[in-house]
Parts: structure tokens; sequence; C-alpha cells
């Protein structure tokens, strides 16, 4: 694993840049995004607005071959779904979007869940669990605390509400690259793992599914699917470690609480 790389105060300023105007790219899908669309029309909404609004980068697009701006995960996907014309959102489905954008050479990773019309029960439940397990992993970061924190906080509430935790996929470090060190688990030990220092950036982006961990890849090489074939959730969250405590660099408006 390479090493950590600690960004400075100008750095961590183009970070902030950067994961605010993501945070405005889902404040313009959470309008766009409805019954019927395609996950192509999605996508190609994405890069519009990256592009022409916020004259920005979509980082994925080419990055390790793809050719789209963002990830769709609908339903049973857990990550990775690839952009289709032919994939529709249906009343009841719930889709993960994955966006990166890149502004001044640094980067922004963060994953919303949309429930689509009249979602069930269990279903939002599970993006509900999904989300604070989220905010609970979080809110472990500060100087000193351990990497092992984030992953322990986010397993022992997901497994509390029943379900399990998708452990082949991590967070990740981020800033001038895509992925950077350290991987970030999403499960493990309270007390173990890297210590976290300010000026840290990574990515906290738990995968809570509702039956089995276990996931494969389908034939196009990106999809990846629970095994069972029941609901996968995911929320993502670029953050700082800050001098006391942590940021969140790709905080929504809907987010903030006053």
């Amino acid at each position: 694993m390479s090493e950590i790389i600690i960004k400075n105060p100008s750095e961590i300023a183009f970070m902030r840049t950067s994961g605010q105007l993501l945070a405005k790219v889902f404040e313009a899908l959470d309008d766009y995004i409805a019954i019927g669309q395609s996950t192509l029309d999605i996508n190609n909404f994405v890069e519009d607005y990256i592009t022409n609004t916020l004259n920005a980068r979509p980082a994925s697009k080419g990055q390790y071959g793809f050719r789209y701006v963002l990830n769709p995960s609908i339903n049973e996907v857990v990550c990775h779904g690839v952009p289709s014309s032919t994939q529709k959102l249906k009343n009841g489905d719930i889709i993960n979007i994955d966006i990166t954008l890149e502004k001044n050479g640094f980067i922004a990773d963060s994953s919303k869940m949309y429930c689509i019309g009249d979602v069930a029960p269990l279903a939002k439940r599970l993006v509900d669990t999904s989300y604070e397990a989220l905010w609970l992993a979080i809110k472990q970061v500060k100087p000193g605390a351990k990497l092992g924190d984030i992953g322990a906080a986010i397993q022992q509430h997901a497994e509390q509400q029943g379900y399990t935790v998708v452990k082949e996929y991590c967070g990740h470090g981020i800033g001038q690259q895509m992925h950077e060190a350290p991987e970030v688990l999403h499960f493990g030990k309270k007390g173990s793992g890297v210590t976290l220092q300010e000026g840290m950036t990574f990515t906290i982006e738990p995968m809570v599914n509702q039956g089995t961990s276990k996931t494969k890849t389908l034939s196009d090489g990106w999809t990846v699917v629970t095994r069972d074939k029941k609901l996968s959730a995911q929320w993502e969250h670029t953050v700082l470690v800050t001098k006391d405590g942590f940021e969140v660099l790709t905080l929504r408006q809907e987010e903030i609480v006053t």
C-alpha cells in the first residue's frame, strides 16, 4: 500500500471546492430523477451539469476504462452499475447514484440512495439503516482514532438491524487521485488499524445487504450484485480529518443541521 497523503491547507481548500460542487450535482439530480427515466438519461444529465453548469470534470469517465460519469445501482445491484438506455426506473425501485467530480486537480466522491415512487417499508428500512451506519462511522473520525473504529461502527449497526456488510469493497483515500491510501474497511475491530491524522481525506461508503453479504460480478465486468438477489443499499461521503474531528466535504444542503 502506498503512503497516506496528508493534505495541506491549500489542497484542502481545493478538495472542499470539489466536494461542494459535487453536493450541487446531487441537489440538481433531486429535481430530475423520476419514474420512467433510463439510467443513461441520468448519466447524460449529470455529465451535462458537471461539465457545462459547474465547469468541472466527471472524474469517473475514462477511469479504468469506464465510459460513463456515474454508477447507477438498482435494487440487488451492490455497486458499479452501468448506465443503460434500456434500464428504466420503476415505481418501488431503490437506486444508488455514485458520482465523482474533479475541479482544480482534486477529486470528490459521493453517493446517495433514491427511493423511486412508493417503496416497500422493508426496502426503506434498509436504505435508512445504511445511511445511519454511514453517519455513525463518520462520527468516529478525529485525530488519534483508528480506521477500525469506522468499520466497527458500521458493522455493529448493520448487524444489530439484521443486515450484513459487503466486505469485498471499501472506502479509500482520495485527493489528486481517485484511489489513494488508506483502504477504509466497513467492518472490523474498534481500536485496530491506521491512526487517523489531521489532513487525511478519504471516503466512507458502506454497502449493506438484506441477505447474504456475498456478491458476484456480472458478465459486463462491472456490475456487482448480491448472490441471493436480495436488496443492497449504499451511501458515500468524502471526509476530512480536522484538528478536532471531521468535516464532510461532500455534505449536501439537505444534511446541514442548523
